[in-house]
């Protein structure tokens, strides 16, 4: 009995796919065969994230006070260090060429970002009062996730690190990004491709003018470093920012499927705390993001020689913290 039941079921299965038009068969195998796509696209994410260097860091570590965290709520912190590494190490003894506080709305999806000057005098740690790129160098994203947080009264538990080789190969992975350049741009890119190139062994060619340009992970690397025309390291951190944006977006056009090459071959060159659940989540509702502003921190600053060398001072800091959260959560 039980066995004619399973035999009508299945007649009734059959009859039911006979019965549709044979544009609805072919529309529903279709569908089917991009949900299966979109499944191993994910699959073979998941398994590649599980070769990320990935650093757990104990809740217990992370300095956030309670103001923080009431101020941060519905929103998500992490920041971003790019390091000046010329060995591929991503661990403390390094300083961050690159200091950003990356803030996710969860209920909009829109994503704010703020540079760091990398000379800015802060406390990295027990009133230690030096310029905020040394707080990687000293104590790693611990250390470094601390110094924001203690002071720009952050909730910040979670980095991403990534080195030169990580935004070329991003780059030429996604085929390149347009920039638009100034003569001057052009000749310090230039001249920054040649250490770029002897650090990381990949081979360039010159940018021949100004005007927009489509550059190649190399060439995007060497604007990002350029820091000697007009607005100096204030400048750069726009750059750094620019790139990011078009990097972003080529990935987003990507889809997760096509994340799937971005990942396997920049793991090598990234280190994170994001566990691979989290990883994966971003990774999956990527086009819901939009990054809708950048800036630099601090905004009311002054250059001063003090015993730390040339920094930037912030003119009063609580007074720049507040205009930080106001940018960053409203």
């Amino acid at each position: 009995m039980a066995g004619k039941r399973r035999r009508r079921r299945r007649r009734r299965a059959g009859n039911w796919f006979s019965r549709l038009s044979i544009g609805k068969k072919i529309a529903l195998c279709m569908g089917s065969l991009v949900l299966c796509l979109a499944a191993s696209g994910v699959i073979f994410v998941a398994a590649k994230l599980g070769k990320l260097d990935t650093e757990e860091i104990d809740a217990a570590d992370i300095q956030v006070n309670k103001e923080a965290e009431e101020t941060g709520e519905g929103y998500t912190n992490v920041a971003l260090f790019g390091i000046d590494s010329r060995s591929g190490e991503l661990e403390k003894g390094t300083r961050t060429d690159c200091i950003i506080v990356a803030s996710l709305n969860n209920k909009t999806k829109e994503v704010r970002m703020s540079s760091v000057y990398r000379d800015t005098l802060l406390d990295i740690k027990d009133g230690h009062l030096q310029k905020c790129n040394a707080a990687y160098s000293f104590g790693g994203p611990t250390q470094a996730i601390n110094m924001l947080n203690k002071n720009l009264d952050l909730d910040i538990t979670d980095f991403v690190t990534v080195d030169f080789n990580a935004v070329i190969k991003a780059v030429d992975l996604l085929g390149g990004i347009d920039i638009d350049l100034t003569d001057e741009e052009v000749k310090w890119l230039n001249a920054y491709l040649i250490e770029t190139s002897q650090v990381t062994g990949v081979s360039y060619e010159n940018v021949a003018s100004s005007g927009t340009q489509h550059l190649s992970g190399i060439q995007a690397m060497a604007y990002c470093r350029i820091r000697y025309t007009e607005g100096w390291d204030y400048k750069r951190t726009e750059r750094q920012r620019l790139v990011l944006e078009k990097i972003f977006a080529a990935a987003q056009a990507q889809g997760v499927t096509g994340l799937a090459g971005l990942i396997n071959t920049m793991i090598p060159y990234i280190k994170t705390s994001l566990s691979n659940t989290e990883m994966l989540a971003l990774a999956a509702n990527i086009g819901k993001y939009s990054i809708t502003d950048t800036q630099g921190f601090p905004y009311d600053k002054q250059a001063a020689d003090v015993d730390a060398g040339d920094c930037v001072v912030p003119v009063n800091l609580a007074s720049n913290v507040s205009q930080l959260h106001s940018y960053l959560f409203s």
